[in-house]
């Protein structure tokens, strides 16, 4: 199904976490070069992280039969269950994203008193059933911490290569974030595909063109190729897959709090004709975190003043009315 057009293939810069640990201001300027001019990166010598566990996980849990998937499948496609936003979502026909997916965040002590029961966005995750044969939970959950001080080591360069405090990010991260581990399988196209998956040169997609919503994304591509980014002069490549790196990019809401210094760029994921997977993990910060526009200024007093703005109403806003992905369409509003 997939097409034998050429593309142009790219390579991304990269980050590397054990030299950052050697000279923090040339990797802080490096970060901050990456972020400005790219968007994307790739992050190598991430420690603690274990790709063949991720991929382990992944196919233990996408290869159960749907009866076995749909016990934790969302409320939208299973009325019997009350999860509305973690879980599993299934393929839905007809749309351009084709995917299936898992996901899960870092729960909230139960005894915190501070969470609106209505907010879904803290919701308790929902886990599948284990016969104690594949530790599936216990691996997901050490890996999410992996993930989540990663980010914060890039988000601490950012700083030092933007000049202000190292940890003048961190606070929003350091109670309740909102991040998502997701792992995610793209079945190839089964028949014809919708008229809405067809794109120029005769490609389809399984992952429409966006900009992420979130602070930052780390992928594990393991070793599929498909996930094209747009460059500068405005033309599509595929990004090169790189074996044992991550792939780092910036979402929406870190460019715009810095005012577009930082560039959030445009990707896609194309069809390849085999059953594609990745492992992303979406890091986003604490429901009433502050990510308006021109935060700088509350460091170094220079351009216009920055205007506090909560996270939670303005991604909610942009995931049900802006980005319209099916898996997020009928997410209900929530009442602070």
């Amino acid at each position: 199904m997939s097409s034998n057009k050429s593309i142009d293939m790219t390579a991304l810069p990269v980050i590397d976490i054990k030299e950052a640990k050697i000279d923090r201001e040339v990797a802080g300027e490096k970060v901050v070069d990456i972020l400005e001019n790219v968007g994307f990166a790739y992050v190598d010598n991430v420690d603690g992280i274990d790709y063949k566990g991720l991929w382990d996980c992944c196919q233990w849990f996408f290869n159960k039969p749907m009866d076995f998937k749909k016990k934790i499948m969302r409320k939208q496609w299973n009325p019997e269950n009350t999860n509305l936003y973690r879980g599993y979502f299934p393929v839905v026909e007809g749309e351009p994203s084709r995917k299936e997916a898992f996901e899960f965040a870092r729960d909230v002590p139960p005894d915190d008193t501070t969470v609106s029961p209505t907010n879904w966005f803290y919701e308790k995750s929902t886990w599948p059933e284990e016969d104690g044969a594949f530790p599936f939970k216990k691996f997901l959950q050490q890996q999410y911490e992996v993930m989540h001080e990663t980010c914060m080591e890039i988000l601490r360069l950012s700083a030092i290569g933007l000049g202000i405090p190292e940890n003048s990010f961190m606070h929003l991260f350091e109670d309740k974030p909102c991040s998502t581990f997701r792992l995610l399988h793209y079945p190839p196209w089964e028949g014809e595909p919708p008229k809405n998956a067809f794109i120029e040169d005769g490609k389809i997609l399984t992952t429409p063109e966006h900009a992420d919503s979130d602070f930052m994304t780390l992928l594990t591509p393991f070793d599929f190729g498909g996930l094209e980014i747009m460059q500068a002069d405005g033309k599509w490549a595929e990004v090169i897959n790189r074996p044992g790196s991550l792939v780092m990019n910036i979402g929406v809401t870190f460019s715009r709090m810095l005012g577009g210094k930082f560039k959030a760029t445009r990707h896609r994921v194309i069809d390849i004709g085999i059953d594609r997977y990745s492992v992303p993990f979406f890091l986003s910060p604490h429901f009433d975190g502050d990510i308006g526009i021109n935060y700088l200024y509350k460091y170094t007093g220079e351009g216009p003043k920055h205007v506090p703005e909560k996270y939670g109403p303005w991604v909610l806003h942009r995931m049900k009315h802006e980005q319209k992905y099916f898996e997020y369409k009928v997410l209900p509003e929530i009442d602070e």
